[in-house]
């Protein structure tokens, strides 16, 4: 593994409920790295171990034994709260991503702000109230007009498309996607995932997605990753994931007898 890489899990051991009766192992000498401006697309079966790849990155679990590193940072020991100010994460749940009973203004100021100070100044600043409106303009969603509606008012797809704006206002290095399209109806899933690879493409992310959508898995992302039981069993990028075919997929998942999800 180059020591280059902008991300980097080394040597990562990861046992739960450890000395009990449920005592399970998942990640044994685990090693994976991701390249600046990389795309990944993950695929696997329950317990493959890839939203545990997700939980590790963003510190709401920690490694029995190894280290994880973010833009040459050692991030292993690190508490969530700070990784946020440079990891984004967009959940499943679309309620998760915004406050909903705030405006759709106030969460943008508030992701604005992310990481620094309020002091005694206002939340939200008029003058960067034209620079939200471009950015939802983004959308095509119409929500640069309604910056005063309650986010709790918008529809699950809405809220998944202004989480993934919000998620990535300000500056991160590193972007979670944590099959952030499974709760939407076809419609919303498409313009999520159209945002999904503008965004990542256009502010130059690197971006790890997991999903159950095997299409979305090849049609997205420049590097796809297959896990199961804990270890990589896929893992193509460039010419490799160009080519890589839905039944491609679906014959690897038959052929560990895992189920192929949706």
């Amino acid at each position: 593994m180059s020591e280059q890489s902008f991300v980097e899990l080394r040597h990562i051991r990861k046992v739960f409920n450890p000395g009990s009766v449920n005592e399970s192992l998942l990640f044994d000498d685990f090693d994976f790295s991701v390249e600046r401006g990389q795309f990944i697309s993950v695929v696997g079966s329950n317990g493959s171990g890839k939203t545990t790849l997700l939980n590790l990155l963003c510190g709401s679990l920690k490694p029995t034994a190894g280290t994880i590193s973010v833009a040459g940072r050692d991030i292993t020991k690190m508490p969530e709260h700070r990784r946020s100010a440079f990891i984004g994460r967009v959940f499943q749940d679309p309620s998760v991503g915004a406050c909903g009973s705030l405006t759709i203004l106030e969460n943008m100021a508030l992701a604005d702000n992310k990481g620094r100070a309020y002091n005694l100044a206002p939340g939200v600043s008029k003058k960067r109230e034209e620079f939200y409106k471009e950015q939802l303009s983004l959308l095509h969603l119409g929500l640069e007009d309604k910056l005063d509606m309650p986010v709790g008012l918008l529809s699950g797809g809405q809220r998944q498309a202004l989480a993934l704006l919000l998620s990535t206002l300000t500056p991160v290095d590193l972007l979670i996607l944590d099959e952030h399209t499974a709760a939407l109806d076809p419609k919303s899933s498409e313009n999520v995932m159209e945002l999904t690879e503008k965004f990542v493409r256009e502010k130059q992310l690197t971006a790890i997605m997991v999903t159950h959508n095997l299409r979305y898995a090849v049609a997205y992302g420049d590097r796809l990753v297959m896990m199961h039981q804990g270890q990589v069993v896929k893992d193509a990028a460039g010419a490799d994931k160009e080519a890589c075919k839905v039944d491609d997929l679906l014959k690897i998942f038959n052929e560990i007898s895992i189920e192929c999800g949706n």
